[in-house]
């Protein structure tokens, strides 16, 4: 922040307290200490500290009117005089509370006891029949060109390993040259694992030399968002006072995807602490057109993935960190129904939010990753025992999608060709639907208030002044005005969120529709969906002229070059039923037949910018 400190904001000076000294400053009774240390469960070894801590402020002034006044207005409530002066009387007892909760220095780790529960009360998930069948490859025989190959399905690719046409090794080693090649384009890793990848894919060689294959996933090298735990490699959560963090475990996500014979290429690059494509390496870039960022925070898994640097990637979202650069980039994205996919051993951004999905460039690829991650696991205060499958070669006789009209009035072609081409299918209806116009914005706070408890310390400590983005929008500026935001309408804000959900529920789930349509942004879908939990898939569906995208969101800039770029269409399902979204985005994706065109001109902007990525006016991130 251009060199000049900010105002400590516990003690009212001009330097930064420590957490060890965020006592002091405030009058803080033994009394209110010990009341707030009894409601906050302390458990009696802390009490000393407390105490001490309690005694050292004890001399401290105490907020008085004047400071009750001013905070009365940032919170925008009206407050008598009387009023006012019986607040500055009791208000340490509030100060006492929070202090003592300060004090447990909570790791990232633990989920606050209010655990998000997407079904509606009485309600359990649906029974389907496990596991993902009726996926065949397209191509029987290995194609010639590394380039064919490295662009496979992944059932391609895994029918190649089985009959031996190509091995893990061979697979390995290609992608990782590819990543070599064109990574310093696109800035798509933070690490990559290769003598790692490279014993990984020679275990499964050995196994497939054996006859034994784990499964679909055997063999096959995959990116993994750097937010998600790999023991004994650095974790870095995209942000620069975690960029020499290693952690000691697998996340849940890793053993399952080890177990699957998944062949681990590296980190990809996420936008600092799951906010947007800027890292603390620079940003991460849309190969198809290195003048913009990839979107975020999924921004090397959907930059990865769209360049055939991996065979799939895994990206997490929480307000829109799979949708988003999946439709930046032109990647088929797969963000499950809250509490499907374990989240052990990954960041906490928002623990009523955050979910874990694969980011692939064909639909059928989505299932056979998902398969491979689905499951209840108890280290994941949110998980959802739930059974996932999906049999591909299946028909549905009937498809009901609901769309609104107005979603695609100012639409482009792309958007528009989607539900013209559900349209034209047989035994598919395309029905009107319409939601609410509730204030659907007020819900943000839930992220804020979350995101800002997840990482305190770094607010308390002063530390968020290490983050890469330091404008008005970034994490360390709306991690601290969350701290401004009254506990009472944050409580109103989960209410008004029951009521989204009971919605959803209602025109979704128990009105028996298989999918909503729309542009990825229209209609507020992106926000009512991932606060209810409900699943979605995005999805290809054309390609516009575009100027380069350098400002906020997608906003373009009018006096830049114009590109020719992917644009996604995307389906929300009901809880749990990512099945009906798989069978209606393979149709979909078949009917639009843009998987040929889905290869980026890798080659031209090497050529253009020297093999590096081009220099860039200073962007803000688009919002993820």
């Amino acid at each position: 922040m251009d060199g000049v400190k900010r105002r400590n904001r516990l003690s009212g000076t001009g330097e930064r307290s420590s957490p060890r000294r965020a006592g002091a400053g405030h009058g803080l009774s033994r009394r209110a200490l010990l009341k707030a240390g009894a409601a906050a469960g302390l458990a009696a070894p802390l009490l000393p500290g407390l105490l001490a801590r309690a005694q050292e402020a004890a001399e401290a002034p105490k907020p008085g009117a004047a400071e009750i006044t001013a905070c009365s207005r940032v919170i925008d409530l009206p407050l008598t005089e009387h009023e006012t002066e019986q607040l500055a009387r009791t208000i340490e007892e509030n100060l006492g509370a929070i202090r003592a909760l300060r004090a447990l220095h909570l790791e990232n780790d633990v989920a606050p006891a209010t655990v998000f529960r997407p079904l509606p009360n009485g309600e359990a998930p649906p029974a389907v029949k496990p596991g993902v069948r009726g996926i065949r490859a397209g191509t029987r025989r290995k194609p010639g060109s590394e380039e064919d190959v490295a662009f496979a399905p992944l059932a391609d690719l895994g029918h190649w390993i089985r009959t031996k046409q190509i091995s893990s090794r061979e697979l390995t080693r290609l992608y990782l040259d590819r990543i070599a090649r064109y990574d310093p384009l696109l800035l798509a890793f933070i690490t990559v694992t290769e003598d790692l990848a490279m014993q990984e894919a020679a275990a499964r060689d050995e196994e497939t030399a054996k006859g034994r294959i784990r499964g679909p996933l055997h063999g096959i090298p995959y990116g993994l968002k750097d937010l998600v735990d790999t023991a004994g490699i650095r974790t870095t959560w995209g942000a620069m006072p975690y960029k020499d963090r290693v952690p000691a475990q697998d996340a849940a996500i890793v053993e399952k995807l080890r177990a699957a014979g998944a062949v681990l290429l590296g980190k990809t690059t996420d936008g600092a602490i799951a906010y947007g494509d800027i890292w603390f390496g620079g940003r991460t870039r849309n190969p198809w057109n290195p003048l913009e960022g990839s979107s975020g925070s999924s921004a090397g898994s959907a930059s990865a993935t769209a360049a055939g640097l991996v065979a799939f990637s895994i990206g997490t979202e929480t307000l829109g960190s799979i949708v988003s650069p999946s439709n930046r980039c032109g990647t088929v994205g797969l963000r499950p129904t809250f509490g499907r996919v374990s989240r052990h051993g990954a960041m906490a951004l928002c623990w009523s939010l955050d979910k874990i999905g694969p980011i692939c460039r064909y639909v059928a690829d989505t299932a056979l990753v998902l398969a491979a991650m689905n499951g209840f696991d108890p280290r994941d205060a949110g998980s959802v025992a739930a059974d996932f499958g999906w049999n591909a070669a299946r028909k549905k006789e009937s498809l009901r999608i609901a769309h609104d009209e107005a979603w695609f009035k100012d639409a482009a072609d792309a958007d528009r060709a989607a539900p013209a081409a559900l349209k034209a299918m047989p035994g598919v209806t395309l029905e009107p639907v319409s939601l609410p116009d509730w204030p659907y914005a007020g819900l943000f706070s839930v992220v804020e208030i979350e995101a800002a408890a997840a990482f305190q310390e770094l607010t308390l400590s002063g530390r968020d002044d290490l983050m890469v983005w330091q404008d008005d929008n970034a994490w360390p500026n709306t991690w601290r005005k969350a701290h401004f935001f009254p506990a009472v309408d944050f409580v109103n804000a989960q209410r008004f969120r029951r009521r989204v959900i009971e919605m959803m529920w209602e025109k979704l789930d128990r009105a028996g529709i298989d999918a909503l349509i729309s542009p990825n942004y229209a209609g507020n879908l992106l926000v009512i969906t991932n606060f209810t939990g409900h699943p979605c898939l995005t999805i290809p569906a054309g390609f516009i002229e575009t100027h380069t995208r350098t400002g906020f969101g997608n906003q373009a800039d009018e006096q830049a070059p114009r590109f020719r770029v992917p644009r996604n269409v995307t389906l929300w399902g009901p809880l749990f039923r990512e099945d009906r979204l798989l069978a209606i985005g393979a149709r979909l994706e078949q009917a639009l037949g843009l998987a040929p065109q889905l290869r980026p001109p890798l080659e031209r902007w090497m050529a253009e910018y020297d093999g590096r990525a081009p220099e860039m006016p200073k962007p803000e991130p688009q919002p993820a």
